[in-house]
């Protein structure tokens, strides 16, 4: 059994970011992050993601408001960053408080800022297969089965989960390679009848352990995107232990796909910055 750790992915795409970047230079590149409210999760990442930045050289925005802030006042901070000609690839971090019209103003977004793939005009884009920002974390999926040389093409690829940031995305972009999709979600009848006709699954429901051992066939691929709390630990949707037992590579959690996520935001930046 092949382990597909994120970490040999991550440092293979950042050394090609790196060697582009060095006709660039420091601080030229600049990333933004808009923060609303006092989320511990958002705030954890958003300090990551500073880090991260700033380590590779990108200049870094952080525009954050209180959680009292109106819907006008963070459409405003949002409007700034777009007409801002310094920054080149914004994210709004969610969640962000109740009162804010999170869909409202994920379409107020520059499309050529929007680095994550949140905008109808993106996911048009890539529904069309015309280009257009993909959501890295369904990014970070694909980037994974390419460095390992596990080919899509032909192959049967079943999909568990339908956000709109990594189900629906990754399930085209794996269409976009020849393969064969199937989208399956929480109502789906007899899942696990599904997930044994895989030759690679995609596990991205957002419930741990929710795929067995017994659903998975002998030698398939498995990509678990789910981060989830389990008595204490951090667990993906797949369990681990017993699938890797049966199917012949598997993303670890923690360890596979976020780590690579990651990258993806960076590169995403750098297109932006070319766009």
């Amino acid at each position: 059994m092949l382990e597909l750790r994120g970490k040999a992915v991550a440092d293979a795409h950042k050394t090609i970011l790196q060697e582009k970047m060095t006709s660039i230079g420091e601080g030229v590149i600049t990333m933004a992050i808009l923060l609303v409210g006092d989320d511990h999760g958002a705030n954890m990442y958003a300090d990551f993601m500073e880090k991260t930045a700033k380590n590779f050289g990108y200049g870094f925005v952080r525009k954050q408001l209180p959680a009292t802030a109106t819907n006008e006042e963070v459409f405003a901070a949002l409007t700034d960053l777009n007409n801002d000609d310094a920054v080149h690839g914004i994210l709004p971090l969610m969640p962000m408080p109740k009162h804010i019209d999170t869909e409202a103003l994920i379409d107020a977004l520059n499309p050529k800022k929007d680095i994550d793939g949140l905008t109808t005009h993106n996911i048009g884009l890539v529904t069309a297969g015309k280009g257009g920002f993909v959501p890295c974390t369904a990014k970070a999926c694909i980037a994974i089965l390419d460095h390992y040389g596990i080919p899509l093409e032909g192959k049967h690829v079943v999909v568990i989960g339908r956000s709109q940031v990594i189900g629906k995305p990754v399930a085209l972009m794996a269409l976009e390679r020849h393969a064969t999709v199937s989208i399956c979600h929480s109502r789906t009848a007899d899942l696990a009848s599904h997930v044994r006709e895989a030759d690679i699954v995609i596990a991205a429901a957002g419930r741990a352990h929710m795929i067995t051992d017994n659903m998975v066939k002998s030698g398939a691929v498995v990509i678990d995107v789910g981060i989830n709390e389990l008595d204490g630990k951090t667990v993906g949707d797949v369990d681990y232990v017993a699938v890797s037992k049966v199917a012949s590579a598997i993303t670890p959690v923690p360890g596979g796909v976020g780590s690579v996520t990651t990258t993806m935001m960076l590169e995403a930046v750098f297109e932006a910055y070319h766009a």
